[in-house]
């Protein structure tokens, strides 16, 4: 029986799901320490042995600031609520999305007095959405049990990224969001350096074959790939706002030595995404390797 489906088994039976994950949370909390579990994970993901000690690669240094660097405001930022505060704060609530609800419990939630489209989100973590084009053609007793686990979850526990471990569990509603041309949402990911925007990143295709273009800040195309493919096939045009998408990218980030500031681009539009302070976990695979030491040299690790 292949692990998929021995995963979908647990999935669908409630109580073998939480006896499952208690053992697996106990493991995980009580007996692998963040280090010998960030090893662990690191060593599968990428076949190496992550460099703690010294490091100099862009994953192993993001490893190095999981363990080792601390700040109260990242955990604020990492809360896809809490920084809508922040966000506000330094360039202002025009480059918000419209906010429908916030929800501690799934019992919270009035599908009925919602519009046709929305996106529903889990506040403290990654992977968290449920993605709503249509109400009345979702099967919502299966996506509110799916809200329902997510409240239960810590994300912290999967990766040891420490800024998701305080972050009060909740659901957020906003409001739905595609591009007229290209029938899709492209999110444009800045990657940010002590206030500093080197690389730009731009997923599509991310429900069919995910694919991400990785471009310089003049727009040329960088040949690199992390994690998924590239396609250089694909013409991404060049968005009207790149150049304030990047100033105001750096603002957003000159708090931290480094976070990739995402934003949307909605009919020249600019609304803010969120703030990812682990690209990947810092496990993502690069192509070609090389990048990996040059991104890695671009991170100034704090005392």
């Amino acid at each position: 029986m292949s692990k998929r489906i021995i995963r979908d088994k647990i999935k669908n039976n409630d109580l073998v799901y939480y006896s499952y994950n208690f053992l697996k949370l106990f493991y995980f909390k009580y007996i692998l320490t963040d280090k010998a579990l960030i090893k662990k994970r690191f060593r599968k993901r990428l076949g190496r042995e992550v460099n703690l000690i010294h490091p100099i690669k862009f994953n192993d240094k993001l490893q190095w600031l999981k363990l080792n660097w601390r700040d109260p405001l990242a955990t604020k930022c990492a809360d896809k609520f809490e920084v809508r505060e922040y966000v506000e704060k330094m360039i202002g609530s025009d480059y918000l999305n419209e906010l429908y609800g916030v929800y501690e419990s799934i019992d919270e939630i009035n599908i009925d007095k919602l519009p046709k489209s929305f996106v529903l989100k889990g506040t403290h973590g990654s992977g968290f959405n449920i993605i709503c084009k249509d109400k009345n053609k979702m099967d919502w007793k299966l996506e509110f049990k799916k809200m329902k686990r997510w409240l239960k979850t810590n994300y912290y526990w999967r990766n040891r990224e420490w800024v998701y471990r305080d972050i009060k569990p909740r659901i957020i509603c906003e409001r739905y969001m595609e591009e007229k041309e290209s029938g899709e949402l492209r999110d444009y990911k800045i990657f940010c350096f002590n206030g500093e925007p080197k690389i730009i990143e731009v997923d599509f295709d991310r429900f069919d074959n995910h694919k991400r273009n990785f471009y310089d800040l003049k727009w040329h195309l960088i040949d690199l790939e992390i994690q998924y493919p590239s396609d250089g096939n694909v013409n991404i045009k060049q968005p009207k706002t790149l150049e304030k998408m990047i100033e105001l990218s750096k603002i957003l980030s000159k708090n931290f030595p480094h976070v990739r500031v995402d934003f949307y681009n909605l009919d020249d539009q600019i609304i803010f995404g969120e703030l990812t302070f682990f690209h990947e976990s810092g496990m993502g695979k690069f192509y070609p390797p090389e990048f990996e030491l040059e991104m890695g040299n671009y991170i100034n690790l704090p005392n």
